[in-house]
């Protein structure tokens, strides 16, 4: 996987911010043994491993989020949890909504990081044993966090060559509302799914169906997903390793986060010189800090998690690119949501 080539001098850099990011939020929720460490470990590797530049903008999208998430999971868990049909239709037009800004382009980070947090808060927050308010400050600290923890990062190593914007796709708007569609609809079965088989410990696999629809498409997607189930079968394996490696020393928090952050400096050189979004590289990222965020306190055994999150990720994944097949099939037998000979299918 990691195969030999020179990174840029940005490359270096964004591989040293996306490790000491996803390290440093690791650090800070242990010590202040704040609940759901996956917060903390994930949201700072999404932040500068999909966006390689930091910028007001981009602080100002990733903020408004996490404020509106918060303001509709508590209406939506607070008045309509009661009522499953009607709660699957409002996730269903929360999804629409966000996935019409990712197919439109410049909003994207706003629309992604929303149908992930979305996609972890209603998973978490469905469950009667969770407390709703602790679950939403902690997506909210943890979202500042990782806009302090961006800051700090790019201000300990930053680019020495200013970047090029990437360029903007002119997309036909069938093309919008097929990317659109197969992206909700998928979503929120994802959630259906996890809901009606009460899958509480399976954030890991839920998460893994999620990004693959940032590829905005079916054949985008087939690809992300056997990137991700290599890098998730990689980070579950180094995460194996370092149990063994610590074996009866896993007491020793400094040797913990040593490995960690050696673990996450392979991962983010991978995924830099991919160069894609939802890769091999970030597959195994994400993968770490799931396992290490929500399965790793010192004293802690992560061995059952991690053969558990590659043995459901990939049912999940698996089942996720058959009704998204099925729904492209679908979509492109109506012509207002038909691709193009030029679109990707």
């Amino acid at each position: 996987m990691f195969i030999e080539s020179r990174l840029t001098h940005n490359g270096l850099r964004q591989c040293l911010r996306v490790a000491g990011a996803g390290a440093l939020g690791f650090v800070i929720s242990q010590l202040m043994g704040w609940n759901y460490g996956v917060f903390f470990t994930v949201f700072p590797m999404f932040l500068l491993g999909l966006v390689p530049i930091l910028n007001g903008h981009i602080m100002r999208q990733f903020l408004a989020n996490v404020s509106l998430n918060v303001l509709e999971v508590s209406l939506v868990v607070g008045l309509l949890k009661h009522m499953p049909v009607v709660m699957t239709l409002v996730v269903l037009a929360m999804f629409l909504f966000r996935f019409n800004l990712m197919a439109k382009g410049p909003m994207f980070l706003f629309g992604a990081n929303g149908v992930l947090t979305l996609s972890i808060l209603l998973h978490f927050a469905s469950y009667p044993n969770v407390d709703l308010s602790d679950l939403l400050a902690c997506n909210l600290m943890a979202s500042g966090l990782a806009v302090f923890i961006a800051m700090l990062m790019y201000t300990l190593f930053p680019d020495v060559e200013p970047r090029q914007p990437p360029p903007r796709a002119n997309k036909p708007a069938a093309q919008i509302r097929h990317e659109t569609l197969i992206g909700a609809l998928t979503a929120t079965l994802s959630f259906v799914v996890f809901q009606v088989f009460d899958l509480q410990g399976s954030l890991s696999a839920q998460m893994a169906t999620i990004l693959v629809l940032f590829a905005l498409g079916y054949s985008g997607a087939r690809v992300s997903a056997g990137k991700r189930a290599v890098g998730t079968l990689l980070g579950c394996n180094l995460a194996l390793l370092m149990q063994l490696l610590l074996y009866t020393q896993s007491h020793h928090f400094l040797l913990v986060i040593l490995l960690y952050w050696l673990g996450l400096i392979l991962f983010a050189r991978e995924h830099v010189l991919e160069g894609a979004g939802s890769g091999i590289g970030f597959g195994g990222l994400t993968t770490l800090g799931i396992l290490f965020g929500q399965s790793l306190g010192p004293q802690q055994d992560l061995v059952y998690s991690a053969l558990y999150r590659f043995s459901s990720m990939s049912v999940a994944l698996t089942l996720t690119l058959l009704f998204m097949a099925c729904l492209h099939g679908l979509l492109n037998h109506w012509a207002p949501t038909r691709l193009t000979k030029s679109a990707p299918p």
